[in-house]
């Protein structure tokens, strides 16, 4: 047997069917339009609404439509892992919910928490398994309902984000010169008093005072997080390819972690690649924290060819960061297609 290689082998998504507009939201603060367009090149978001549901029912969407496009028997899947900053419950993990809701007999399930970068790092952890030969078939998912924590009397925060769910079935492959080929990750820890919620773990348990002062929503320093996000995620790209023998025209595509159009722009400005390699599509959806980079694989399935350069960058609370690289392994109108 020959070196096992990790490609991804179909994309899939979901969004609520509900849409946030500016519009909507400058009934709620004293914003509009133009202003949110300027700072964060937002337009609307989807909003899961519907009481009773949370983030593993978005990340069960996703996973049947990946499961049906790629029409694979769901006995054949050996693991399933949801990075996710939004879970159902502090426990159980909302992967063994998403798991029992498909009927996924013979594989394991767990959650990984890395912010806006989860989904990188578990794609990571994901073909790590496949390589070593642990895993034949594993679902990766990022999906988070941001709207569960965000503040909608702050309009400095309540534009930014959107919930939504992106998947990717991950399996092995002997053919050579495809597949996640690298992969760099680094984490900050100085970034907690910049971007965090203050209640509700541990250190700060929920109580009425917690209630009461507001501390269940999210907490951003903007100007910080922004200067973190694009010096990081700049030098991650340029450090991924470097070490793989690459330059800008080497590469195809850029799919970087969509938190806003003025930090993506700095970032392909910072590497010098222009903006038609950048997959954005950040206006439709804001900032769904770790579905931000599956949603966008999914939107752009259709232009990805085999053989291109596609490299990943996310920036998230923590601060954690990092780049990773990926030879596309399938021609991605056809699967684009199955809808």
């Amino acid at each position: 047997m020959g070196k096992i290689n990790a490609i991804i082998t179909g994309v899939g998504g979901y969004v609520p069917d509900y849409i946030l507009t500016n519009e909507e939201l400058a009934r709620m603060v004293d914003t509009n339009d133009e202003w949110i367009m300027t700072r964060v090149g937002i337009k609307e978001r989807h909003i899961l609404t519907e009481e009773g549901l949370g983030t593993s029912y978005m990340a069960r969407k996703a996973a049947k439509l990946l499961l049906r496009k790629t029409g694979v028997d769901p006995d054949t899947i050996d693991a399933l892992i949801v990075a996710t900053t939004t879970p159902d419950y502090k426990f159980p993990p909302t992967s063994s919910i998403v798991v029992g809701k498909l009927g996924l007999k013979n594989a394991f399930a767990f959650d990984t928490s890395a912010a806006c970068a989860g989904f990188m790092y578990a794609l990571d952890l994901a073909a790590s398994m496949i390589k070593c030969g642990r895993c034949k078939r594993i679902i990766v998912i990022g999906a988070d309902k941001m709207s569960s924590m965000v503040d909608y009397t702050d309009r400095q925060t309540c534009v930014l984000f959107g919930d939504g769910a992106g998947a990717v079935l991950v399996e092995g492959t002997e053919e050579e010169g495809v597949g996640l080929q690298d992969a760099f990750f680094r984490t900050d820890g100085k970034g907690l008093p910049f971007l965090h919620m203050k209640a509700g773990g541990s250190v700060c348990p929920p109580s009425h005072f917690t209630v009461d002062h507001r501390l269940h929503y999210i907490y951003q320093e903007g100007r910080t997080v922004f200067r973190y996000a694009v010096t990081s995620m700049g030098d991650d790209v340029a450090e991924i390819l470097n070490r793989n023998g690459l330059t800008n025209e080497d590469v195809n595509w850029v799919v970087p972690h969509e938190a806003n159009l003025r930090i993506i722009e700095a970032v392909a400005k910072r590497v010098n690649l222009p903006m038609e390699k950048i997959v954005v599509n950040i206006q439709r959806y804001g900032n769904t924290s770790g579905a931000t980079i599956p949603l966008a694989m999914w939107d752009n399935e259709a232009n990805f060819k085999k053989g291109d350069n596609v490299v990943l960058t996310a920036f998230g609370a923590g601060f954690t960061h990092g780049a990773s690289l990926c030879k596309w392994a399938y021609d991605g109108a056809a699967a684009a297609a199955r809808k």
